[in-house]
């Protein structure tokens, strides 16, 4: 999800009234729901579960386990700092380790939930297992959630200042929400895996929302090495898939495609990532491009970013050998 509605679940959490348990509990709510996505900054790194984003830092070790107590410690140090420094805080509220690690973990595990809600999936397991899962339940920025999640934070601060009772209320409500209708998104999306044609036979489903019209789905699918997409609208009852498009092939195990991965490093990290790629194939002479996509992401807007191009030699005979 984007970072925004990440920051949104946490300021959310916070205005329940968790961040009146501890000093630094707002900043602590929203840094932690944030926090894994710092793998951002590390795709140079030799440990591929660490330059893999939503690898190691969104699963449930890294992430969930292990990052938190770093958070915690920073934020208690920086208190340090602050009151060393004379720094008087309007809150006037005590500092409490122990809930400030609380809200840390609280905050980060909301991370891995959201982002297991779109296609591009997250690896629960890592580094024990290269494993992506994911539920299909959101489209990556959700207005609908935005929305949600602001009038629940804008109602819960609204009435903290006015001191009434029972101030969080408003962000639980809101809260409560979000799960409602992730847990609708997600039923949608498994009645149009089922819907596919020889679902059985498909060894990878994906069924993408859209932003606004959250219930209609683009689905895609592959089977015995063809991949097919059309669309799902549970509004339309008895349909099921419709606007099918003619499946392809995704000419991985040509021998053309073996060579070009064989010939990048850069697209054999793109396989590690991609879950449904594919590749074009294009001669002439005695070249050929090769063009690897994935099949989740082939909307124009979209597609460029995740393609690779690589020429190899054809290997004909009569061409030069290279």
């Amino acid at each position: 999800m984007d970072n925004l509605t990440h920051s949104l679940v946490g300021w959310a959490l916070a205005e329940t009234g968790l961040k009146r348990r501890t000093r630094k509990g707002l900043a602590a709510c929203v840094l932690a729901a944030n926090m894994p996505d710092i793998d951002v900054f590390f795709g140079w790194a030799p440990w591929a579960p660490l330059a893999m984003h939503r690898g190691f830092t969104h699963g449930l070790v890294g992430g969930v386990l292990l990052m938190p107590p770093l958070l915690a410690g920073l934020l208690w140090l920086l208190d340090r700092r602050q009151m060393s420094r004379g720094a008087i805080f309007r809150s006037g509220l005590p500092m409490h380790f122990g809930w400030l690690l609380a809200l840390c973990y609280l905050g980060a595990i909301t991370h891995p939930l959201l982002d297991l809600q779109n296609t591009y999936s997250v690896q629960l397991l890592s580094p024990a297992s290269a494993r992506w899962f994911h539920t299909d339940g959101l489209f990556i920025i959700s207005p609908w959630l935005l929305a949600i999640l602001g009038a629940g934070i804008w109602l819960a601060r609204r009435r903290w200042r006015c001191g009434r009772p029972r101030a969080g209320r408003p962000a639980w409500v809101a809260l409560a929400g979000v799960v409602a209708f992730i847990a609708l998104n997600i039923g949608i999306s498994a009645l149009a895996w089922t819907s596919v044609p020889n679902y059985d036979g498909s060894d990878r489903v994906f069924a993408s929302p859209e932003p606004l019209l959250f219930w209609r789905r683009e689905v895609v699918w592959r089977s015995q090495g063809r991949i097919a997409q059309g669309y799902y609208d549970p509004l339309n009852p008895g349909a099921g898939i419709t606007k099918v498009a003619p499946s392809i092939y995704d000419n991985m195990d040509n021998p053309l495609t073996r060579r070009a991965i064989a010939a990048s490093p850069e697209v054999a990290d793109f396989l590690n990532w991609s879950q449904m790629p594919f590749a074009t194939i294009e001669q002439r002479g005695c070249e050929a491009t090769v063009t690897f996509g994935d099949a989740r992401f082939t909307a124009p807007r979209m597609a460029g970013s995740f393609t690779h191009v690589v020429t190899v030699p054809t290997g004909d005979p009569g061409c030069p050998a290279r």
